[in-house]
């Protein structure tokens, strides 16, 4: 779900060259982009005729007639100019930033790697099952095997359930045409998701990662027992078809679950996990929205204001939810104030304690002719984290009215969360807290990471901009996206765990949407017209990493879920955009950039247990011990070395005493064990 714009700033060679001018030319308008000296006035350039756009720091865009550029050489407030280069970041690029055009075409490995026997379930709303996006590279048959629309009435059902209505096989499939209109109106996101993580180009140069995997699409309902169910399903299928699942979750919410890991859903993904289901999930786009304060409270208030979105932009609009998590044992209370224009407090609700014995309330504040209404949920000791919580649902349509939320403790950590509460329950961004008086508090945009994204056994995804290759020969982009949300959980875990292309990111479009869409191309297709177009956000950075997953699986299938994420993180890149990433991983890139082709030759060397083997060492990865699997139950003398062959460890290990790893640095290792050779990954 994507949100925000998207800027773009390219800065070139100090050199400018150009040719002779055209005379037809001379006249047009050019864009060009310009560094700054201190001294710059903007009346140095009204006699060269140019216009200034924007003015970014010490960057500014000017529109000026193309027989006029020669003029700005005679500027001395002017450091350097350059025409600005015409740069698409799309699916093409974001391929090549992630290193997967190495993987499909085998450089330097036994052979390529497209997604084979590896099956890619996308969870979302909006799929086109016509789509030759999600054909064969011949569109000749589909790759989708089956989809689940959990809100078409119709029937059947899968087996084992009762709502929804399952398509599978290609005649099913082309009748349906796509998934019924639901929350979301007849919407595009997962085609555009799906093309992403497998697209096959459709008859375009816009080509998936994972492009030869097979599709399972599950439109569900707008809860965590129906997605959890929708991948109980897919689970299902890829077991039939005895195939390796990825799952995509390209969506998320911060009024469910505890934000800690600690949620059902996420303990329903961490056992998914361990049956072999790799999850990956979008990290957020609440980058650089201030929507969130971490109070340390001495007998003192916290006094902040709650910002609400605008309610004509939306006409599913509540207001906004309030989510606050504290520590275990130390309650905290909460009330709102209504302000007027000149801030003063018109009314109040009741103050709220997390030890109130009623767990539930809601109620209106009258101001004036207008009221102002509140739904509540609080607990002293959350069942799932013991941990003391309120969430308060404010609706304010009056915004003449300001709403200042007041907390006050002894003691304890307390963390505030805002977010846009919609009446169809799938609001998902943030709205600042800020000050309302010169005293009050205002938010940040750290710990932006919600549910499902911080499970711990999801690889969890954050957006850069696609690295590329200008005219002038200038690397542009890479950098992180100022959506693009930043970690870390509520427990203090780092999340993200990597980043990908997330930014104007081009793919396909189900030609059964309601919304339009500028086309960047059309391809056509059994007598239908298809469109690709780009969106920006985390859901386009996480099917990208979910088609590395899949490559990865195509490479080893025989590789755990942990083991899949490891690999991907332990081997993601740094660069000058990511900066030197600390072994403890980063809140903004996690371990750095996916790099698929790194991925697949740790996947290639990483030591598996196939089914029915007897010897091998577990768990693989690990951190602490390492343990080896075999019938006689004496002591083995283990021998561990690093990589590149130098000997860094020995010790004694059987299946009931582990040889102890925790002094290695995370990397792949190599144990030899009576005349056995084994690897392993310490993370």
């Amino acid at each position: 779900m994507k949100r925000g714009l998207l800027f773009l700033f390219f800065i070139g060679w100090a050199n400018y060259s150009f040719s002779q001018n055209n005379p037809q030319e001379e006249n047009k308008n050019i864009s060009v982009l310009a560094l700054l000296c201190e001294s710059f006035d903007s009346c140095d350039l009204e006699w060269a005729g140019a216009n200034v756009k924007t003015r970014i720091g010490d960057i500014i865009t000017i529109q000026i007639e193309q027989k006029s550029l020669t003029q700005l050489n005679n500027i001395a407030s002017i450091k350097y100019w350059q025409k600005a280069n015409k740069v698409k970041p799309n699916l093409e690029k974001a391929i090549t930033d992630i290193r997967a055009d190495s993987v499909q075409q085998g450089i330097d490995l036994p052979n390529g790697f497209a997604g084979e026997d590896v099956i890619i379930g996308i969870t979302d709303w909006g799929f086109d099952y016509t789509h030759p996006m999600f054909y064969d590279t011949a569109l000749k048959q589909t790759r989708i095997l089956a989809a689940w629309d959990q809100y078409k009435k119709s029937g059947p059902a899968p087996s084992g359930y009762d709502y929804g209505t399952e398509f599978e096989g290609e005649s099913q499939l082309l009748a349906a045409g796509s998934d019924t209109s639901n929350v979301y109106n007849y919407g595009t996101h997962g085609s555009h998701v799906a093309g992403i993580a497998g697209g096959s180009g459709g008859g375009t140069k816009y080509r998936g990662i994972a492009y030869k995997a097979n599709f399972l699409f599950a439109t569900f309902l707008v809860n965590e027992a129906a997605f959890i169910d929708a991948v109980a399903w897919m689970q299902q299928k890829a077991k039939s078809y005895n195939k390796r699942l990825v799952v995509n979750m390209s969506w998320g919410l911060y009024n469910l679950g505890t934000m800690d890991g600690n949620s059902l859903l996420s303990r329903a993904l961490d056992e998914f996990s361990a049956q072999g289901v790799v999850f990956i999930a979008s990290g957020g786009n609440n980058g650089g929205v201030d929507f969130h304060i971490k109070k340390e409270f001495k007998k003192d208030t916290l006094n902040t204001k709650v910002n609400f979105y605008n309610y004509n932009a939306n006409a599913n609009m509540y207001g906004q939810c309030i989510t606050m998590w504290g520590e275990k044992g130390k309650t905290f209370s909460s009330y709102f104030g209504v302000y007027d224009a000149s801030r003063t407090m018109l009314s109040k609700s009741p103050i709220f304690t997390t030890n109130d014995p009623i767990k539930s309330h809601s109620g209106y504040v009258v101001s004036g002719i207008d009221t102002v209404f509140y739904k509540l949920v609080l607990d002293d000791n959350h069942p799932l984290n013991e941990r003391n919580y309120l969430r308060m649902k404010i609706k304010n349509t009056n915004t003449d009215l300001s709403i200042g939320l007041h907390s006050f403790a002894d003691s304890g950590l307390v963390h505030y969360w805002n977010v846009v509460e919609l009446t169809n329950d799938v609001g998902n961004w943030g709205l600042p807290f800020t000050k309302l008086l010169p005293t009050w508090t205002t938010g940040d945009d750290k710990y932006g990471v919600g549910e499902p994204a911080c499970t711990k056994s999801v690889i969890t995804v954050a957006a850069h901009s696609s690295e590329s290759i200008a005219p002038n020969g200038t690397l542009v982009g890479g950098r992180i996206t100022n959506f693009s949300s930043q970690g870390p959980t509520l427990d203090e875990r780092v999340k993200p765990d990597v980043s990908a292309p997330g930014s104007q990111v081009i793919s396909s479009i189900s030609s059964f949407a309601d919304g339009s869409y500028p086309p960047t191309t059309t391809t056509d297709f059994n007598g239908r017209t298809y469109t690709f177009s780009p969106f920006s956000g985390t859901s386009m950075s996480s099917p990208a990493t979910a088609g590395v997953a899949a490559l990865v699986l195509n490479a080893n299938p025989y590789l755990t879920s942990a083991q899949v994420k490891e690999i991907i993180m332990i081997t993601a890149r740094e660069d000058k955009r990511t900066g030197s990433v600390k072994d403890t991983g980063s809140f903004t890139w996690g371990y750095g950039k996916v790099s698929a082709w790194s991925a697949i030759k740790l996947a290639l060397e990483t030591e598996t247990v196939k089914p029915n083997e007897d010897n091998f060492v577990y768990p693989n990865p690990t951190s602490k011990f390492l343990f080896y699997n075999n019938r006689d139950k004496t002591n083995w003398k283990g021998t561990v070395y690093s990589s590149d062959g130098r000997l860094v460890l020995t010790g004694k290990l059987n299946t009931q005493s582990g040889l102890p790893i925790g002094s290695l640095r995370p990397g792949l290792y190599f144990v030899e064990i009576d005349g056995l050779r084994f690897k392993f990954i310490v993370k």
